[in-house]
């Protein structure tokens, strides 16, 4: 029964984890390491709650 309940949030978390890698690498003509990388999500971050 627990291996039915872990396995929906262990899949949404691993087409999370193909889906950053693939947009990044497919679409925005980055290396994948970059998903990976903290300093490219506060980035994101800042443009998105920039004052401005």
């Amino acid at each position: 029964m627990s291996v039915k309940l872990l396995i929906i949030p262990v899949l949404c978390i691993a087409a999370l984890i193909v889906g950053l890698a693939i947009g990044f690498s497919v679409l925005g003509d980055r290396p994948v390491s970059e998903v990976f990388d903290l300093k490219t999500w506060k980035h994101m971050y800042d443009l998105v709650f920039a004052e401005g």
